[in-house]
């Protein structure tokens, strides 16, 4: 974001230190240092200096490791880029270690430069966000009851857990058996292995909507990202405009 004419605080994620906020001064300068380094969800090795009792870091140097080219190529993918960005933004914790989640949007991010289906990473990712913050445990057995889920599972009325069908009561959300075979899989399968046996378009809409109620759920308000990503795609539709194969 813009800071006064010619500065801007970027958010960066480190393993070491979670989320930081930094200003790079003269960072909108037109023949500033930061020039073609500052890339959103780009990778890269930053330098910065802090002082005690500040929330703010100064940025030194910033050094590009990898550019995020799959995430530029069109409409969709800076939507989906900007989804995923708030999610870190959201979830990982200022000043606390993140390996986990470092290496989740890293992986994520590599995958897609690598070609990976945008539809079946962003579920990927919004699932494993939500488990690492400790909202959306792996399906193995029911929160409220611990009898294990071995035949499925259903989305309590709240849409805050996986429930066993007999203490999820009638106002329960149904999960379907391809939906729950993709929760189950991200426990033990990366996103390269999760596509050669891709889920069904179906159990991936039905994966959306459930990772969507537990995290309005947690939040209480939607992500704007993904509001905007939404409303988008879906007036595009609308207009006949056709996207690049997600």
């Amino acid at each position: 974001m813009d800071l006064q004419e010619a500065d801007r605080v970027v958010e960066f994620l480190t393993r070491e230190q979670g989320k930081r906020r930094g200003v790079a001064r003269g960072a909108k300068r037109r023949y500033s240092r930061f020039a073609g380094e500052m890339q959103p969800l780009a990778k890269a090795r930053v330098d910065w200096f802090e002082k005690e009792g500040r929330d703010l870091v100064r940025v030194a140097s910033i050094e590009l490791v990898r550019a995020p080219k799959a995430l530029v190529a069109d409409l969709e993918s800076i939507l989906l880029g900007a989804y995923l960005a708030e999610q870190m933004s959201v979830f990982a914790q200022e000043g606390e270690p993140s390996e986990a989640y470092f290496r989740l949007l890293d992986s994520t991010l590599e995958a897609l430069e690598a070609g990976a289906d945008r539809e079946l990473a962003a579920r990927y990712f919004e699932c494993w966000t939500l488990r690492l913050a400790g909202l959306f445990p792996a399906p193995t057995e029911c929160t409220e009851c611990g009898e294990a889920l071995e035949s499925g599972a259903v989305l309590a009325a709240s849409g805050e857990a996986l429930l066993c069908p007999r203490c999820g009561g009638p106002r329960a959300k149904a999960v379907s058996a391809g939906a729950f075979d993709f929760l189950r899989r991200i426990s033990r399968e990366n996103l390269a292995r999760m596509a050669e046996r891709a889920p069904a378009p179906g159990a991936l809409a039905e994966v959306e909507e459930i990772a969507g109620r537990v995290r309005r759920h947690f939040l209480q308000h939607e992500l704007k990202s993904y509001q905007v990503l939404g409303r988008t795609l879906a007036r595009l539709q609308g207009d006949g405009i056709g996207t690049r194969e997600r």
